[in-house]
Parts: structure tokens; C-alpha cells; sequence
């Protein structure tokens, strides 16, 4: 049985992945606004992978027989100066998020909550991909800043991004 401190937190962190689906929507609507569809798409798959982590969530408090609560969302930015203005907005929040993780590990850890550790190490590892695929694309930004053909190609690799939900493990 899940403590108090750790269904509250895990109940939380559903509520910090839908926020960041919320928020990776209105980078896609910012970029949809400048006529970068690549981009637009890549946000918008960006936000499923989002509701997927929340999801996640959701079905492993479910299989705990725990209470799952929804809180309200605060309302995600809409003002951005430039593309590279939202990746490394995209940036600060993946790290948010890491901490929150952590976080989550680090109560887990203390109560020993065995098999809500070896659930949030999904997280963990996921966190690393998100922030690093981040910071390859502020990198690519960057480097595509002066010569507007690199950030048409740039937009033309994410507008072929999909998201497929990772086959569960095997057991």
C-alpha cells in the first residue's frame, strides 16, 4: 500500500505530464503560428507522448488499488520570440520534470516502495532522452539560425516525428 506522501506525489505527477501537454500545445499552436508545420507536428507529438507518461501513471496507481485524483491545470505560456525561444523553454520544463522525478524516487526510496521504484526508473531513463533530444535541437537551431535552407530541412525532419506508445516490457 502506497503512503499518503507517495500517492499524493504520484497523483502530482499525473498532473505535471498533462500540464506538459497542455504547454507542448501551445508550442505547436506558436509554431503553427510562424508556418512551421515540422515543428507543429513535432509539439503535437510531443504532447501525446506527455498524455502517455500521465497514463502511465494512472494505470500503475490503478493496478495499486490506489486513489487517482486530477488537479486543475494552470494555463501553459503562449508568448515565445522565436523558435529557439520554445525548445529551450521545452528545455527548463524537461528539467522541471526531472526533478519532480526525482523527487518521486526519493520518497520511494526512503519508504522502500519497492515496486514504485522500479516503476519511476522508466522515468528516470525517460527523462535522460527527453532532456537530451532537447538539447540536440537547440544545438540544431542554433547552428540553423543564419542559413534558413538547414531550418527548412530541420522543419522537414520533425514533420516526419510520430509517436507510437513503447511495447509494455515482458515478463
Amino acid at each position: 500500500m502506497l503512503s499518503e506522501k507517495l500517492l499524493t506525489t504520484l497523483n502530482e505527477q499525473i498532473k505535471h505530464e498533462l500540464y506538459s501537454s497542455h504547454l507542448y500545445l501551445s508550442m505547436a499552436a506558436y509554431c503553427a503560428s510562424q508556418d512551421l508545420d515540422g515543428f507543429t507536428n513535432f509539439f503535437i507529438m510531443q504532447a501525446e507522448e506527455e498524455k502517455f507518461h500521465a497514463m502511465k501513471i494512472f494505470h500503475f496507481l490503478n493496478d495499486k488499488g490506489a486513489d487517482i485524483k486530477f488537479y486543475q491545470l494552470d494555463d501553459p505560456s503562449a508568448e515565445y520570440q522565436s523558435v529557439l525561444d520554445v525548445f529551450e523553454a521545452s528545455l527548463a520544463h524537461e528539467k522541471f520534470v526531472t526533478k519532480k522525478i526525482y523527487n518521486l524516487m526519493d520518497i520511494a526510496t526512503q519508504e522502500k516502495e519497492y515496486s514504485t521504484i522500479t516503476f519511476l526508473h522508466w522515468f528516470v531513463n525517460e527523462q535522460v532522452e527527453e532532456e537530451a533530444m532537447f538539447t540536440d535541437l537547440i544545438q540544431k537551431i542554433k547552428g540553423a539560425s543564419h542559413d534558413p535552407s538547414l531550418m527548412f530541412l530541420l522543419d522537414r525532419e520533425l514533420a516526419l516525428r510520430t509517436f507510437t506508445p513503447p511495447a509494455p516490457a515482458a515478463e
